[in-house]
């Protein structure tokens, strides 16, 4: 199966602290909880990271020059097109922000197999494994259909893409879970 999702279809919500919005693209939660969260963000000023307790997150700068974060002896480069990993419950502080940085994050609860995110820039095959999550960078095509930058593209089979794309493979979600 095959679920197309486009800017039309996402959720915006505002932080926390109030200092900026989350495009939330997905949300699959269970009776245990939330176990993934795709999303966007835009990184605009220094400032604290919400706190997510029990919660991976992977995070790629899609625009921008991108920013820092730092913590009790933590300190990361989050750079264009660069996926880094981190704790949810980690207290982090974005620093060394020189302009606005748009990201892509995934989350997911800490007891599942931790998503793959990788960035993709040339036509391939990837082979089916859990739920793929396949968000555009630009123009391009998932299996013979055209998508536009920031759509994604989630399915359970194997894609054929062509174009720029971040890959996260959802290995232990299911298509039942996926309900809008």
């Amino acid at each position: 199966m095959i679920r197309h999702l486009t800017p039309a279809d996402y959720r915006q919500m505002a932080w926390a602290n109030g200092k900026g919005v989350t495009v939330e693209m997905l949300r699959i939660e269970t009776d245990a909880g939330l176990q993934y969260r795709i999303s966007r963000a835009s990184v605009v000023e220094a400032g604290e990271f919400s706190i997510f307790p029990q919660i991976e997150r992977n995070l790629t700068v899609i625009s921008g020059p991108g920013f820092d974060l730092r913590g009790d002896g933590v300190a990361m480069q989050a750079l264009p097109l660069q996926p880094i990993a981190f704790a949810g419950d980690l207290p982090l502080r974005a620093v060394a922000v020189t302009a606005p940085s748009d990201d892509f994050n995934v989350m997911s609860a800490r007891a599942l197999p931790h998503p793959k995110v990788t960035v993709h820039a040339a036509p391939e095959t990837l082979p089916k494994g859990g739920i793929l999550a396949i968000f555009a960078l630009g123009q391009g095509v998932v299996n013979d259909l055209p998508v536009g930058k920031y759509d994604l593209i989630l399915t359970d089979q194997a894609a054929r893409i062509d174009g720029r794309f971040i890959l996260a493979r959802l290995q232990q979600a299911r298509w039942a879970d996926l309900a809008a």
